[in-house]
């Protein structure tokens, strides 16, 4: 997984980047109208039930923008909230609290979506051993703060990028040669460049399980597109082998049939590929 300082710097990016997208030379319909000097204060409204996520990115949204802006907290990241609550207050320079907004919305709308999805799964999954993973279906650029929302959710994450785990899926094996031969040449790999990653093998079948097992230092199967008889078979095969993982199309109706096949995690793509923005808005307080 990646580190902590790694996952700061991406953090720092997408504000970058965000703010040279939005402003760019500058927000000229609040220089148009506003004196410079004017100050203000404005709050984080919710206007739909959910789990809020993004407050803390907020905070550094808006220390990026003007490190004198204040934000006074309410709830917190991960709290569960309904219509009519206020999340924070921020105040400052009202040029610097209107830069600022619609990153703010954007990112915590974003947010607080994801990680009301993943509490979903993570409730379902709650009296299981089997835990909720994300995906690399994310939204290019902003992945950081997509997975960060799943962790607020009560989910945990998959491998961040194609840097910091080794998954050797169908398309990988095929192209290898089979399951054996892209093993084989993985820890060569590894081995010759000085690597030290965990690797996951996708298996399509039975007799892929088996020989897969067939190697050490394998960290995690995934168990693609199996039925639930199937998956409990190969969860069986595998036993203390070593994780387990099932993949491939599992959504709410089918997650606890999957977890009760005695999987160690389930991965949905649907936690950032497939939900609609919480309802947020951030009006001024007069």
């Amino acid at each position: 997984m990646i580190t902590k300082k790694q996952f700061e710097k991406e953090l720092d990016i997408i504000i970058s980047n965000a703010v040279r997208e939005d402003v760019g030379g500058g927000d000229y319909s609040s220089l148009a109208c506003i004196p410079e000097s004017t100050q203000g204060k404005a709050k984080l409204l919710v206007k739909e039930d959910g789990v809020i996520a993004g407050v803390e990115f907020a905070k550094k949204i808006f220390n990026y923008v003007d490190v004198n802006l204040k934000v006074e907290t309410f709830i917190n990241d991960g709290e569960v909230v309904k219509y009519g609550d206020i999340v924070f207050h921020v105040s400052g320079s009202s040029w610097s609290i209107l830069k600022a907004e619609r990153l703010v919305l954007n990112a915590m709308q974003r947010m607080s979506a994801i990680a009301t999805k993943t509490k979903e799964f993570a409730v379902l999954l709650e009296e299981t051993q089997t835990k909720i993973l994300d995906t690399r279906k994310t939204t290019p650029g902003i992945r950081a703060i997509e997975k960060w929302a799943v962790k607020i959710g009560g989910g945990e994450n998959h491998r961040f990028a194609l840097y910091d785990m080794i998954m050797l899926k169908d398309n990988h094996i095929d192209f290898a040669g089979g399951v054996t031969a892209a093993i084989k040449q993985t820890k060569n790999y590894l081995k010759e460049n000085n690597l030290d990653l965990k690797i996951i093998v996708e298996a399509r079948s039975f007799k892929e399980i088996e020989e897969i097992i067939q190697h050490k230092g394998i960290y995690r199967i995934l168990i693609d597109n199996f039925n639930f008889d199937d998956t409990r078979k190969a969860v069986k095969m595998i036993g203390d082998f070593c994780e387990t993982e099932s993949s491939g199309g599992i959504t709410l109706e089918t997650a606890r049939q999957y977890a009760d096949c005695g999987v160690d995690y389930i991965s949905s793509g649907a936690l950032t590929h497939s939900v609609y923005n919480l309802d947020l808005s951030l009006k001024a307080v007069a």
